[in-house]
């Protein structure tokens, strides 16, 4: 088992590389788009069609949380509009709730796009050298299985399904607005119980459990990654090629 250094090293890069694949993902595909149709309307619609299946799972599992906790929630939509300076793909509005709930309903997308990257790895892909390489840190290995995978039926389908979901089960800021409050009471919950010296088991126990979830965290963004590269690849080299065909370049502020 890695040490706890190694390992929180590997989830900061892991998270890290995930979140700048995320702005560069929305903010290049947006780019591409709008090269591709010169209409500022028709690419913000493109640009949504091609992340619908992650946008519709997003919001669908903020709704299911919602419903299955007891709270109510408004109608759901998945049409793309215009925030300000941002696009918004899709909202689902939710009650006020408890902290508690309202932490499970925001990581709810997270859980379900795993759940989903997961079970497409696995009785897809079929590829469980590539998961075992992942979770060993051995990427060379990894990158060896990924090759594999694509000879497996519909790769690309299936590929196409894990970027999509990868790149919008990330939760927003208004998904996480109540976990910083839950942490904070998880940690001193624990402290007031070791301090009662009971918790030498649980905490020993908490701690298994919370390097196992790292590891899963770990392996689910390197796995997003990976599957990742072929697609920035291609979106990259589309950009530029069009940016030479029109004569124009998009510049990101």
């Amino acid at each position: 088992m890695a040490s706890a250094a190694l390992l929180l090293g590997e989830l900061l890069a892991v998270l890290g590389l995930l979140l700048l694949a995320d702005r560069w993902l929305h903010r290049h595909l947006q780019g591409l788009m709008f090269l591709l149709i010169h209409d500022a309307e028709i690419s913000v619609w493109l640009y949504a069609l091609t992340l619908f299946p992650g946008v519709l799972l997003h919001e669908s599992s903020h709704a299911l949380m919602a419903r299955l906790l007891g709270v109510r929630i408004g109608r759901l939509s998945i049409l793309p509009r215009r925030v300000g300076k941002r696009i918004q793909l899709g909202v689902v509005p939710v009650e006020e709730t408890d902290i508690f709930r309202a932490s499970l309903i925001g990581a709810a997308p997270l859980l379900a796009g795993a759940a989903a990257i997961f079970a497409i790895g696995h009785f897809s892909f079929g590829t469980p050298e590539m998961v075992a390489a992942l979770s060993n840190g051995d990427w060379l290995a990894a990158l060896r299985g990924l090759r594999e995978a694509f000879y497996a039926p519909d790769v690309w389908i299936w590929a196409f399904l894990v970027f999509t979901i990868g790149n919008t089960m990330l939760p927003s800021r208004a998904d996480t607005h109540a976990w910083p409050f839950l942490g904070a009471v998880g940690v001193f919950v624990g402290a007031l119980i070791v301090l009662a010296g009971a918790g030498t088991t649980l905490l020993n126990g908490f701690t298994r459990l919370l390097t196992r979830a790292v590891e899963w965290i770990i392996l689910l963004g390197a796995s997003t990654l990976l599957v990742d590269a072929p697609f920035f690849l291609v979106i990259w080299l589309l950009e530029k090629l069009l940016e030479r065909i029109t004569g124009k370049q998009i510049v990101y502020g």
